[in-house]
């Protein structure tokens, strides 16, 4: 695959798979199962979809640019277990795919990659592991510890979700064409998510938002809740009312959702 069958789209940021040794690491970090129903997100020229196929008992695959139909179907033709849908995996109703995924294993688009990791997270609750391609940085946020530059609010999400199994640096060689930014593929497992994970995204987002502020200041300002009870919510969990987004570990989120609630 030296040669691509199409001309990358790049306002779609597209970066095509095109090392088969890498797909052998994600085959083993994504602990592969012919039990197995997959989500892949932006398939691209299926060269993973193959890969997962074989290995599977179905493969929802989900791409935006209609574009790269007539390719998909040629490289997936004699492989039955696989299901296109074409669309803004963002906007698809993904929770209704049947039979419900298993595990989402994606070379994933690096403009929706964030946004569609932290949905998953309760868009679709079947799901209960993720191998996913990402940005080097994107990867290195997902379990990033509390008072450090890359935690922030997708860090606590995931975080309080899962727990990482696996994490492994990509070369920018493995793609056509190649990207200005380092990969890295990260997986993870479900663990357990807040009865409660509704409120607390509002409270996360609303603390990152203003993380140079107090979190007293950033929840009023996000009109969740008046400065002094956020100050007595903090007090509650053994925080003073100076505390910063960023000092909070995971779990300090969820108590202090649940007092100030």
């Amino acid at each position: 695959m030296s040669r691509l069958p199409v001309e990358p789209d790049r306002e779609l940021g597209q970066h095509f798979l095109v090392d088969p040794n890498i797909l052998r690491v994600i085959e083993r970090m994504a602990a592969l199962d012919r039990e197995d129903v997959v989500l892949e997100v932006g398939p691209g020229l299926g060269v993973l979809t193959r890969v997962l196929a074989d290995r599977v008992r179905l493969v929802h695959a989900v791409e935006l640019d209609r574009s790269l139909e007539p390719h998909l179907l040629e490289a997936l033709e004699e492989r039955t277990n696989v299901v296109l849908r074409f669309g803004d995996a963002l906007a698809l109703e993904l929770a209704a795919l049947a039979p419900p995924p298993s595990k989402l294993v994606s070379n994933l688009p690096y403009k929706i990659a964030t946004p569609l990791i932290v949905e998953s997270l309760d868009r679709l609750p079947t799901v209960e592991l993720w191998c996913v391609m990402v940005q080097r940085e994107v990867a290195d946020r997902l379990f990033a510890s509390s008072s450090t530059k890359a935690y922030g609010a997708v860090s606590v999400l995931v975080q309080l979700a899962s727990e990482r199994t696996g994490f492994h640096p990509v070369s920018r060689k493995v793609f056509r064409p190649q990207p200005n930014v380092d990969s890295a593929l990260v997986a993870f497992r479900r663990t357990a998510l807040p009865e409660d994970f509704a409120r607390v995204k509002k409270m996360i987002a609303a603390a990152f938002a203003h993380r140079r502020k107090t979190l007293p200041n950033s929840v009023e300002l996000a009109g969740l809740a008046p400065r002094a009870d956020a100050a007595r919510a903090l007090a509650s969990i053994g925080r003073p009312p100076s505390a910063r987004a960023e000092e909070l570990a995971p779990l300090e989120y969820l108590a202090l959702s649940r007092a100030l609630r």
